[in-house]
């Protein structure tokens, strides 16, 4: 497992934390997620051997966020 932090735009609110959460806990390869509305970020431990972390990026931009 890797662990990634991905900077995360656009969250005004703990239904956006919910929404990063839940997209990302829901995608392939991911193992945990942590969702940060004052940090705006995400920490997101995954399999490197399913998905990318630029997959993780563009999961976050498919909801609405930005994510860098």
């Amino acid at each position: 497992m890797e662990e990634v932090t991905i900077k995360v735009g656009g969250m005004s609110c703990q239904g956006c934390v919910k929404n990063v959460t839940g997209a990302l806990a829901a995608t392939a390869g991911v193992a945990g997620v942590a969702v940060s509305l004052e940090a705006g970020e995400a920490r997101v431990s995954y399999d490197p051997a399913t998905v990318s972390a630029n997959a993780l990026r563009a999961v976050i931009e498919e909801v609405g966020f930005d994510a860098a």
